[in-house]
């Protein structure tokens, strides 16, 4: 099978690793890739958000499936423009009018009520509500969730402790602070608990499976401090998610919104992640997304023992029902690498030296590229991902710390308490 998969990040690098190791994959694009992603396929100088030029390279090298690997181009509706053309590639990923749950938080929160899905009391406001936005803040008890309705590249969702400040942030956000993204803000009542993420492959007729449950680390500073960034590490399992615990997910949540999609007649053939939050052993859904996570990918993958492309085909074909997701035992860790000053202002182009092939690990490039001599240099905040297996979360994370002593660039940051809430 000849795949296309549209991508640059860490979580296109884990893709790919995974299906370049099947023995079904005759040819693998990575479309444009990274500074690694070459180690697994061909890097090809095409955006994700191209339709036409996609379409153009799908024809001239008999391209079989397309695996969209972020939202912005299932939110721009890359499944409605093939499936407008008969059908000529089999795509994975949600329909346009699907991929709303990651694109519209309005849209999510209205699809979540009318399924009867657990999640936060909230509201929706727009310019001409804000004086409504204001009134329904002071019902709430500090601290303050301000959602942006659309995508805001990660950093659309503020959380404030005081109320005035929260005023002034629903106005700023409706003024304009976001774009386009922030026309709608959603107000929801803050859910105080633990965080996870939980992964599924439906097939749009009813069947999923389930994929590893993971957890991520968003804040810059250990011990959960500083700003939000994409991802400081991941980790899978997780022990609080257990047998007990993940029925539910699957009874409240997973079955709810696969049924839902269906009785919606909304067409769903891909991943789905439902960011989650435990709260006192209940689970309430935070968000959608329309795809993997980044940096969960990064542990989900290697705990995956089924062959990929299987279950990838079966999806985009509307039929799952053989093909089985076995999971591996072993606890895997991700930490990501970033350049100094993210979340904020921060320099590309430094050298990346060292061991990048671990033995024991594996490292899953994100923000890098190279240059014309072939040599790899940082090009984004987050730059690598390093990940391990082990018998235990804490001996996993050992061996990724370990590997990552052995990889340098300047302004090398990375977190140093990845997994120690769990352990």
């Amino acid at each position: 099978m000849k795949i296309l998969l549209l991508g640059s990040g860490g979580r296109e690098s884990a893709l790919a690793h995974k299906i370049s190791q099947s023995e079904r994959t005759e040819a693998l694009y990575i479309a444009p890739g990274n500074g690694g992603t070459a180690a697994y396929g061909t890097n090809v100088a095409l955006s994700p958000l191209d339709f036409d030029g996609i379409s153009r390279f799908v024809a001239d090298n008999a391209i079989d499936m397309i695996v969209v690997g972020n939202e912005d181009p299932l939110v721009a509706g890359i499944y409605d423009y093939f499936a407008d053309r008969g059908g000529e590639v089999l795509v994975v990923g949600p329909s346009k009018a699907a991929a709303a749950l990651e694109g519209s938080k309005d849209f999510a929160k209205q699809f979540m009520m009318r399924h009867g899905i657990p999640t936060a009391a909230y509201r929706s406001f727009t310019a001409e509500t804000l004086e409504q936005g204001y009134a329904f803040l002071s019902t709430l008890q500090p601290p303050y969730v301000l959602k942006a309705d659309g995508l805001a590249a990660g950093k659309g969702v503020l959380i404030i402790d005081e109320l005035n400040q929260a005023r002034e942030a629903l106005a700023d956000m409706l003024g304009g602070r976001f774009g386009s993204a922030s026309a709608t803000v959603v107000i929801e009542e803050f859910l105080s608990g633990i965080e996870c993420s939980v992964f599924v492959i439906t097939d749009g007729n009813g069947g999923y499976r389930l994929l590893p449950v993971a957890k991520d680390y968003k804040r810059i500073g250990e011990g959960d401090t500083g700003p939000n960034t994409g991802g400081m590490g991941a980790v899978s399992p997780v022990p609080f998610a257990d047998e007990a615990f993940m029925a539910k997910v699957e009874q409240r949540i997973v079955r709810p919104t696969i049924d839902g999609l269906k009785a919606d007649g909304l067409v769903y053939r891909g991943f789905i992640f439902f960011g989650l939050i435990n709260v006192g052993g209940d689970p309430k859904v935070i968000e959608y997304n329309v795809r993997m996570g980044d940096p969960e990918t990064e542990v989900v993958m290697p705990r995956l023992r089924s062959d990929l492309v299987d279950l990838l085909e079966a999806a985009a074909k509307g039929d799952l029902a053989d093909v089985p997701a076995e999971i591996d035992s072993r606890a895997a860790v991700t930490v990501m690498l970033v350049s100094a000053g993210y979340p904020g202002a921060y320099a590309k182009g430094k050298a990346i030296t060292g061991c990048l092939e671990p033995q024991s690990s594996i490292v899953y490039h994100a923000g890098t590229s190279r240059e014309p001599d072939g040599s790899l240099v940082t090009s984004g905040g987050r730059v690598m991902a390093v990940t391990s297996y082990g018998d235990t979360i804490t001996e996993a994370v050992a061996t990724s710390y370990r590997a990552i002593e052995d990889i340098h660039f300047e302004g090398k940051t990375y977190r140093r308490d990845i997994t120690r809430d769990l352990v």
